[in-house]
C-alpha cells in the first residue's frame, strides 16, 4: 500500500516501485500539493492529514520555531490556513497533540493496520 502523510518534494519512483514490489508499505511525508499529485498518479493511495489540535496551536508552534522572518512567518501561517481548507481531500485526519506524539503514531499505525484488513484492496501501480 502507498500512504501519503501530509506535513519532501519529489519522490523516487523506482524506490517506491521496488518497495511495493517486495510487499512493503511506503509512507511518504509530503505537503498538501504533493498529496494531490500522488492522488492523481495513484488514486488508491491512502492519505493522512497530520495537524495540530487548533489553529492557535499551529501558529504558536510556527512562532516558537524562530526559523523565519516576521514576513516569512506571516506567509507560512497564511499557507497553513489554506492547507487546512483542503482537509476534505484526505482519507484520514490525525492530530499531533503537543507533548503526545505517541498518540499520533498510534493512530497512524491503527489506520495502516485497518487498511491491511480491508476486504477490497486494490494493488498500487506507479
Amino acid at each position: 500500500m502507498l500512504w501519503s502523510i501530509t506535513t519532501t518534494k519529489g519522490f523516487p519512483k523506482q524506490q517506491i516501485r521496488d518497495a511495493l514490489g517486495s510487499g512493503r508499505d511506503v509512507i511518504m511525508r509530503v505537503d498538501v500539493q504533493g498529496a494531490a499529485t500522488i492522488r492523481k498518479l495513484i488514486p488508491n493511495a491512502i492519505s493522512v492529514f497530520l495537524t495540530t489540535e487548533t489553529e492557535t496551536e499551529l501558529v504558536r508552534r510556527l512562532v516558537e520555531r524562530k526559523s523565519e522572518t516576521a514576513e516569512g512567518l506571516n506567509l507560512r501561517i497564511a499557507a497553513a490556513r489554506q492547507e487546512m481548507r483542503r482537509l476534505g481531500e484526505f482519507d484520514y485526519w490525525v492530530i499531533n497533540a503537543e507533548g503526545r506524539p505517541e498518540r499520533a503514531v498510534r493512530e497512524i499505525l491503527s489506520i495502516i493496520e485497518a487498511a491491511h484488513c480491508a476486504v477490497k484492496q486494490a494493488p498500487v501501480k506507479l
